[in-house]
Formats: C-alpha cells, sequence, structure tokens
C-alpha cells in the first residue's frame, strides 16, 4: 500500500503544459530577481575579487545551479507530471519520503519566509527615512503585517499573485538597472583591497547555490509543467543559468561602485548602493524592491502549505501555514533572519545532498523515475546524512583555514550525496520499487 500522498497525486495532463518562456524561465527569473538573493552577493567577496574574478565566478555558479540542482528534479517532473516529494519516494523511499523531501521543504520555508520578512520591514522603513532596526516598534509592526498578509495571500489567493508576477518581476529587473548605471563611475575603478580571487570566486559560487538548492530541488514542480527536454533546457538556462549572472552581476558590481564613490560606506549589503543615490529616487526604490517582494514571499506561504498540508493531512491548511509564519515572523523581528549567508549555507547542506542523491538515482534507473520504492531508502537518507556533514563544515568549530578550503561546501555537500547514494545502490541497499505497476499513467516508473 502506498501512502496518501503518493496514491492520491495525479499526473499533470499534457494538456496542462506550456512553453518554458510561459512558466519555467519566468519563474526561475523572479527568484533570483528577489532582494533576498542579492541583499548579501557581495559579502565577504567585494574586499577579494576583482570584477572579472566576480562575474566569472556568477557565470559559473549560474550553470552549476542548472546542471547540478535543477536538471534532474526538471526532467523527472516532466517525464511523470509528478511534484517533487512524489518523485523524491524513489530516492528516500515512500515512507522515507514523509520527511525527505517532503517535510524538509516546508520546514525550510519556515527560514525563507523569515528572510523575506525580514529583508521587506528593511526596505520599507528604509523607504520612509526609519531606522529598519530590529526589535524596534516599527519594524514589529511592519513584519507582523507583512508576514500575516503574505501567508495569507498564499494560501487563499496564489493564483492571482501568478498572474501578476510577471509584472512584478520587472520592477526589480528594471532598478537593478537604474542601480547599476548610478554607481558607474564606481565600479569601474573598483580594486580588491585584500586580494583573494580564489577564495572569493568559491565564496561567491557558495553564496549562489546556498540560495538555489531548495529552488533547484522544486525543478520538478516547474517541469511538470512543461512539455519536453527541450522546454527543461531552455527554461532552465534562460531562468536559471541566465538570470543568475544578470541579478547577481548588476549588485555586485553597484555595491562596488557604492564603496569607491563613498570609502566611508562600511556595509557591503545592496541596501548601501540604494542609498548612495539618495534622495526621493532612493526612497522609491526602496519601497518598489519591497513591492516585488510580494510574489516571492506569497509562493514561499503557497510551498510551505503545500508540503505541511500534503504530509500532515490531520491539521488544517490555514492553520498549519498560520503556525509556521508565526515562527518566521519572530525569527524576522529578533533579527536571526539577518544572517543571509549563514542561512544559504544551511540551505546549501540541506538540499545539496538531496539533488545529488536524486541525480545518482536518475542515472542508474536509466535516466528515468524508477517509482516509489519500499519504505525506507537508506542509501538516499545515508547519502544525505554524510552529504549534510560536509556542507556544515564552516560551522564547526575548525580552524579559519579549514573552513575556507571546504568553499563552496553545497557543491562539495552534492558531490558527497551523489557519491555515497551511487556506492550504496550499487551494494544493494535500495529497496524494492512498490508494485510492478505504477497506480497512475506515469509510463516511465518502470
Amino acid at each position: 500500500m502506498l501512502p496518501d500522498y503518493i496514491s492520491k497525486a495525479v499526473p499533470n495532463p499534457e494538456s496542462n503544459r506550456a512553453p518554458w518562456y510561459v512558466n519555467t524561465a519566468p519563474s526561475y527569473a523572479g527568484i533570483f530577481l528577489w532582494i533576498g538573493f542579492y541583499q548579501a552577493i557581495a559579502a565577504g567577496t567585494i574586499d577579494r575579487a576583482s570584477t572579472a574574478v566576480a562575474i566569472a565566478a556568477l557565470a559559473v555558479a549560474g550553470l552549476l545551479s542548472y546542471a547540478l540542482y535543477y536538471y534532474v528534479p526538471g526532467m523527472l517532473g516532466m517525464k511523470t507530471g509528478y511534484p517533487l516529494y512524489v518523485v523524491g519516494s524513489s530516492t528516500f523511499g515512500a515512507q522515507g519520503g514523509y520527511l525527505m523531501p517532503g517535510l524538509l521543504m516546508g520546514v525550510l520555508q519556515v527560514g525563507w519566509f523569515a528572510v523575506g520578512t525580514y529583508l521587506a520591514a528593511q526596505y520599507i522603513l528604509s523607504a520612509f527615512s526609519v531606522p529598519p532596526k530590529p526589535g524596534t516598534l516599527p519594524f514589529i509592526v511592519v513584519a507582523v503585517l507583512w508576514g500575516y498578509t503574505m501567508a495569507y495571500v498564499g494560501v487563499r489567493g496564489i493564483r492571482f499573485v501568478s498572474r501578476v508576477s510577471l509584472f512584478l518581476n520587472i520592477i526589480p529587473f528594471l532598478m537593478l538597472l537604474v542601480v547599476f548605471y548610478n554607481t558607474r563611475e564606481g565600479w569601474m575603478r573598483h580594486a580588491p583591497s585584500n586580494p583573494n580571487p580564489a577564495l572569493a570566486f568559491a565564496t561567491l559560487i557558495q553564496i549562489v547555490i546556498g540560495f538555489f538548492a531548495t529552488a533547484g530541488a522544486a525543478g520538478a514542480d516547474f517541469g511538470m509543467n512543461n512539455r519536453n527536454a527541450r522546454d527543461i533546457r531552455l527554461g532552465g538556462l534562460v531562468g536559471i543559468a541566465v538570470a543568475a549572472l544578470y541579478a547577481g552581476a548588476l549588485p555586485w558590481l553597484s555595491v562596488a561602485g557604492a564603496r569607491v564613490l563613498n570609502p566611508s560606506l562600511g556595509s557591503s549589503g545592496y541596501d548601501s548602493a540604494i542609498s548612495t543615490i539618495g534622495g526621493f529616487l532612493a526612497s522609491a526604490m526602496f519601497l518598489l524592491f519591497a513591492l516585488a517582494s510580494v510574489a516571492p514571499a506569497c509562493i514561499c506561504a503557497f510551498v510551505a502549505a503545500n508540503s505541511f498540508s500534503t504530509m500532515i493531512p490531520g491539521v488544517p491548511r490555514m492553520s498549519s501555514t498560520m503556525a509556521a509564519v508565526t515562527v518566521s515572523i519572530l525569527l524576522a523581528v529578533t533579527g536571526a533572519a539577518a544572517d543571509l549567508i549563514g542561512f544559504f549555507s544551511i540551505v546549501g547542506a540541506s538540499f545539496g545532498p538531496i539533488c545529488g542523491a536524486m541525480m545518482a538515482d536518475y542515472i542508474l534507473s536509466g535516466r528515468k523515475w524508477a517509482g516509489p520504492r519500499e519504505g525506507i531508502n537508506w542509501a538516499g537518507y545515508i547519502s544525505w546524512a554524510l552529504g549534510f556533514l560536509v556542507g556544515i563544515v564552516p560551522f564547526m568549530p575548525v580552524s579559519q583555514a579549514a573552513k575556507d578550503a571546504i568553499q563552496p561546501a553545497a557543491v562539495y555537500s552534492t558531490i558527497t550525496g551523489f557519491a555515497v547514494y551511487w556506492l550504496l545502490a550499487k551494494a544493494g541497499m535500495e529497496p524494492a520499487v512498490v508494485g510492478s505497476k505504477p497506480p497512475s499513467k506515469a509510463a516511465d516508473w518502470l
């Protein structure tokens, strides 16, 4: 017997599929155009990298995000018509899929929603020249209103958000160009004060992949809306590789330019580059960046709601979402969500080995979905655990040299997940596939 989250799943029919430029590409581009991606893109690298090194690193990071984290889940979604929590039941087992990637995706959305709420409150208050300090009454009021409103819309009105998301993407797309242009005299003169190109290159890759890992695994959910492999490739290359370069390079260069134009500027956050412009334009841009964060916030709440309601069906969808959002708001108003790079590292360590194990499973199964496996697939769980340990080395009490040497930790975490799953599968640790035929039309199971 299959769990309800698998047996009741219905594959997305071909009649509901659409070209890559309608769904996958704009959806992924919108993820990268969110301020959560580039607010801290220059952290730890602006003093170490030249503009050429930064641009090269972001280009490589976009291609790695496409190849290692998105492509296999996207192909699985396209071939089967099923979302991540169903296709993941091969790599982690029909019972194991409850936790991995099912509930884990929902739990990490709590962190993402906290980051989004923190940044939205920061940008809204900055627009009105109010110090955006966590814990203050203005910050708490804005964070609470934003958090609960976005959560409610994410659960009840996600269709409306989807319709306006493309329009909202245009706002940050254009504003990135405006800030880039207004800091041009600075970034053209940028020179690293403490050059270390190798470490800066690795750190930028870590930042991008840590940010993207969960979205990459969700490629199954995007891929199930695509028609064929060409849609998967083009949607990923444009929406991920190109978008990551655009939304990463322009903010990085803008911060570099702002620091040259204002040598006393101590911050490496993207908000400091906006502040350098000054006047009404800067205030308007802070508010518009916050407005453009509506779609990512609602989608984040929607994904969390799907995860919790699917894996814990006994709890009402709205109740579980609001409980999760309350935790997110607490993380935001206390300032715990301010450590973006630290959070990206945890995400990369959590979902990197999931993507690596799924890739190994996909290749070993003949580049198709094997189907849900019985019970818990310990090959998947062990590969995830070892990969996660590799990914969190930067948080361990080791020397700074060791922490620097392991970067990009998310990539090594993914490679570990792939290699361990491959070895354990070859050793016979994969459980049998449930049944001899799929319970629906997904002919690629066997």
